[in-house]
């Protein structure tokens, strides 16, 4: 389930609640009068409930079967031992959801949630408790909260699990005089959670942000689809708490130690484009400032201040988050110079006099905001005895405002009115500029903007192409997996390791594994013939980690010194770890690489997001040396370049001092192979590669280790795959044949097709494009392209023709589901000088198949009537159709899936 009935919780025609009271004796007294409060105009009933002083008016039933109305909401505050019936109940009558309400959190035991939830499933009624608050709809008159704060309508929608954090939240905002479009608080989760409320509230035409209090995701896929989606359109701000309540990482691998919860927590959030905070004192900024301002870049900051000390204190803030003070154009400064306090030149920061004059305040906001390089302005105000805090505000304000009226791209204005108390709030207020008491504040509010800035461009990032020669041996890596499966091993061998990354083109120091001492002497003299000096390692399973018993001998220049080594270490473990056994050695060339760079890479296993990929500094102290970054995958070579600047190491691969520079893109090119093994072996469980060693050209392993294991089933994954992020589906790549036998091969669309579909719309007539697009469309920009190429594949499907001998974009078919996912709206295009050869009626079969795959029941369409080649192409294909009751011009098309599945032949 996803959104099906929520609006039973949030726009209810009709409600009842249901006893016997086994909650707190005020509660349904206090539920009935915030619902009256509230303006609630719909059909109201207690069942087995005394009727309370508030609901004098409200009848009363015996049981659910003698009501005279079915109603939308139930609310149940009843024991828990007779939930089940009575959900049962309740959906046999057609309630859409129950609210399984109480004055604080109540945890069920797993056996009665299952139970109720079975109760519901068969009729899709939904459940949110127990142990929930209750919920809010301000504008649909309904307020349901066991609150010490009703909520005042606005744009804002909560999400909560904890109730104290839902209280706390209310009422800061209600001294703020912030509304709500919606609350939840979730108690126990069973049914409705954080995905499918982010879905609900990002189709909500209301809300503008969606803030969310979270201490783990049950469904991280949902979660993830869920927040990508909506963080596109509206900000999502979240706080984690239960940090310190974490299990601690464990497993056989750095990686799998790494994997620390919060940390991968911190990747998928930064993945889906949620904005992450600490504690509630950044959520009540965040939220201030998000709702106030939606700019669409905040990298460049402005700084206006009347004290120089005032005024570098932010700047040295925000260059400690990342931000960057601009570089003003000299037209800026100019207009700048009449401003500025005696005796400093202009600049950024800006100082400005002491008393400054309210109009010179709000002139060298004016002044830089109309600057090209600045996207955002954070302006601070001491007091001053001669200048009254109110006209300072009030000057700040209008040149807020004017800057709303001019064209171009909008700029973000903060204020700190330093040490003013109360703030003068009024006017900023009106010009939605936030406001805050101390450069620290308003400095964090003005992060927030960048980072959210930064979220939504990485949502819409364009990734390079993979290289085409990246083929990697699957069904080789895959036999050397299920062969150690079937011998019961948990752990590849040394020989394994290297055949399997081999297997994926990640190059490695040629590696041998010796179960012997004549063996050892064997190889050794071997290597010798073709290296100066060898390495010997010892290997045992129980003994994963070599440095941790001094298990690797270096600098070995003959056959009897290897075998040597290797009976030293077969005494060392004897002495030192008496229950564990050396099960062989690895030899390896020992590699001179004067300008080599040791790195980590590798893969863990998170319980709730699955594989992760882990990157940082090499070496025996990477689990303590802190300077690790964790991605999720898949990965393309995008997002494997950031997952490598997130790390300090990462500033040692430009050249310095005599040290060339390292082949960042061939260790991306390791990351994004990494992911690739993720995808195709779900049964690696921990890889480890330390070191990676980044050269002048290229990379090399020197030392890994993979883990291997069943894989688990998890919540929200297709197949077998343990992704929280659904990967590329190759599966869905293949040649069509049309009428005249023509090939053409088709391939879902991928982030990085944007070049290839500017150069499609070039070859697409302005009549065609508007027929697609409902209007003429010009301008192929970035934000319009990537909204096409950028996938979510766990809800939509775009397949591309290409052309095999030219690689050009011939046509394309899109589908993209429902948060329910049982309804697809579909788009279909062909290249203009194509049109008659059968390629839209390929392609409009092929999605069907895909649709039928994936389970979805309808396909919907928009058609303009005037598109008489898609209306015919529509009817033969079977889709009924009416004219939209919106507007004449258009046909709404609609297709069943099953039935025109078991219809179709041929692809033409």
């Amino acid at each position: 389930m996803t959104i099906r009935n929520l609006e039973g919780l949030f726009a209810p025609g009709s409600l009842a609640i249901h006893g016997p009271n086994a909650q707190a004796a005020a509660l349904p007294g206090l539920i009935i009068s915030r619902l009256q409060a509230s303006g609630f105009r719909g059909r109201t009933a207690l069942i087995n409930l005394e009727a309370p002083d508030e609901a004098d008016s409200w009848p009363v039933f015996a049981s659910i079967a003698d009501l005279t109305f079915t109603p939308d909401l139930l609310i149940y505050l009843g024991p828990a031992e007779a939930a089940p019936a009575t959900i049962s109940q309740a959906a046999e009558l057609g309630v859409k959801a129950v609210a399984l309400q109480s004055a604080g959190y109540e945890s069920w035991s797993e056996a009665t949630v299952s139970a109720a939830m079975q109760a519901a499933r068969q009729h899709a009624v939904r459940l949110i408790g127990p142990g929930s608050l209750g919920v809010a709809a301000p504008h649909a008159g309904l307020n349901l909260l066991a609150t010490r704060e009703a909520p005042q309508a606005g744009d804002l929608a909560l999400i909560a699990r904890s109730g104290a954090v839902v209280n706390s939240i209310l009422s800061w905002a209600s001294s703020r005089k912030i509304g709500f479009s919606g609350v939840a608080s979730l108690g126990q989760r069973s049914d409705v959670d954080g995905g499918d409320l982010i879905d609900y509230f990002a189709s909500d035409y209301r809300t503008r942000a969606i803030l969310l209090h979270v201490e783990a995701v049950h469904n991280p896929r949902k979660f993830l689809s869920a927040a990508r989606a909506a963080a596109r359109s509206k900000p999502i701000i979240l706080i984690r708490s239960g940090r310190s309540r974490d299990a601690a990482a464990s497993g056989n691998t750095h990686a799998g130690r790494l994997t620390r919860a919060d940390a991968v927590y911190e990747s998928a959030l930064r993945r889906s484009g949620i904005l992450r905070i600490a504690d509630l004192d950044e959520l009540f900024e965040a939220v201030e400032t998000l709702t106030r301002l939606k700019v669409p870049k905040c990298q460049r900051l402005g700084v206006i201040a009347n004290g120089r000390s005032l005024a570098t204190l932010a700047a040295d803030r925000l260059q400690d988050g990342r931000a960057e003070l601009a570089e003003l154009d000299a037209e800026t400064l100019d207009s700048l110079q009449p401003l500025i306090r005696p005796g400093t030149q202009p600049g950024n920061p800006l100082t400005l006099p002491e008393g400054a004059a309210p109009e010179a305040v709000e002139q060298a906001v004016t002044a830089m905001l109309a600057s090209t390089s600045v996207d955002g302005v954070l302006v601070l105000a001491a007091p001053n005895p001669f200048v009254p805090g109110e006209d300072v505000a009030r000057a700040i304000a209008n040149a807020a405002d004017k800057d709303k009226r001019r064209l171009g791209r909008r700029k973000a204005v903060v204020a700190a009115m330093v040490g003013e108390d109360p703030l003068p709030r009024a006017s900023l207020d009106f010009a939605r500029v936030p406001v805050y008491a101390s450069p620290a504040e308003a400095v964090r509010s003005i992060l927030y903007l960048k980072r959210s800035a930064e979220a939504q461009e990485a949502l819409m990032a364009s990734p390079p192409s993979l290289p085409s020669d990246f083929s990697p041996d699957v069904e080789d890596a895959r036999a050397i997996v299920t062969a150690a499966l079937k011998e019961g091993r948990s752990m590849l061998d040394p020989a394994e390791t290297a055949a399997l990354l081999f297997a994926y083109r990640v190059p490695m120091i040629e590696t041998h594994l010796a179960r012997t001492i004549d063996q050892v002497r064997q190889m050794a003299g071997s290597l010798l013939e073709r290296h100066p000096a060898c390495v010997v390692k010892a290997w045992s399973t129980a003994l994963p980690f070599k440095s941790d018993i001094d298990g690797v001998r270096l600098g070995i220049e003959s056959s009897d010194a290897a075998a040597q080594s290797a009976q030293e270490l077969i005494d060392l473990v004897a002495r030192t770890h008496p229950t564990a056994r050396i099960e062989g050695f690895t030899l390896q060339p020992m590699l001179e690489a004067k300008h080599g760079l040791e790195l980590f890479a590798g893969l863990g296993d998170d319980p709730s997001f699955g594989p992760v990929i882990a990157f940082g500094q090499g070496g025996t102290s990477v689990e303590v040396s802190g300077d690790v970054s964790l991605e999720l995958p898949p990965l393309d070579l995008n997002l494997a370049n950031q997952l490598i600047r997130r790390t300090r190491v990462s500033r040692l691969f430009p050249a310095f001092r005599g040290h060339p520079e390292r082949d960042m893109q061939a260790v991306a090119l390791t990351l994004m192979k990494l992911s690739q093994i993720t995808i195709d072996l779900p049964q690696v469980r921990e890889l480890d590669i330390n070191p990676l060693v980044a050269l002048p050209q290229g990379v090399l392993a020197l030392d890994a280790r993979i883990v291997v294991g069943e894989a688990p089933v998890q919540a929200g994954r297709a197949g077998s795959s343990r992704l929280a992020i659904a990967p590329y589906p190759q599966e869905w790549e293949q040649t069509l044949t049309l009428r005249e036998g023509e090939k053409v091969f088709v391939r879902p669309v991928r982030p990085e097709d944007e070049d290839l579909f500017r150069a499609f719309f070039e070859q697409v007539s302005p009549e065609d494009l508007r027929l697609r697009f409902f209007a003429p469309v010009k301008d192929f920009d970035h934000r319009f392209l990537s909204r096409l190429t950028q996938l979510d594949y766990a809800r939509a499907m775009a397949l591309a023709a290409i052309d095999p001998e030219t690689g050009d974009l011939l046509g394309v078919v899109r589908l993209h589901a429902d948060p329910d996912h049982k309804t697809g709206e579909y788009a279909v295009m062909v290249r203009s000088d194509l049109k008659g050869r059968g390629l839209g009626w390929a392609l409009m079969k092929l999605i069907i198949r895909y649709a039928e795959v994936d389970g979805i029941d309808t396909i919907k369409g928009e058609v303009l009537k005037e598109n008489t080649s898609m209306l015919t192409m529509c009817e033969a294909l079977g889709f009924t159709m009416i004219t939209s009751p919106d507007d004449p011009a258009i046909a709404l098309v609609t297709l069943s899936v099953k039935s025109a599945a078991a219809t179709m032949d041929g692809p033409g």
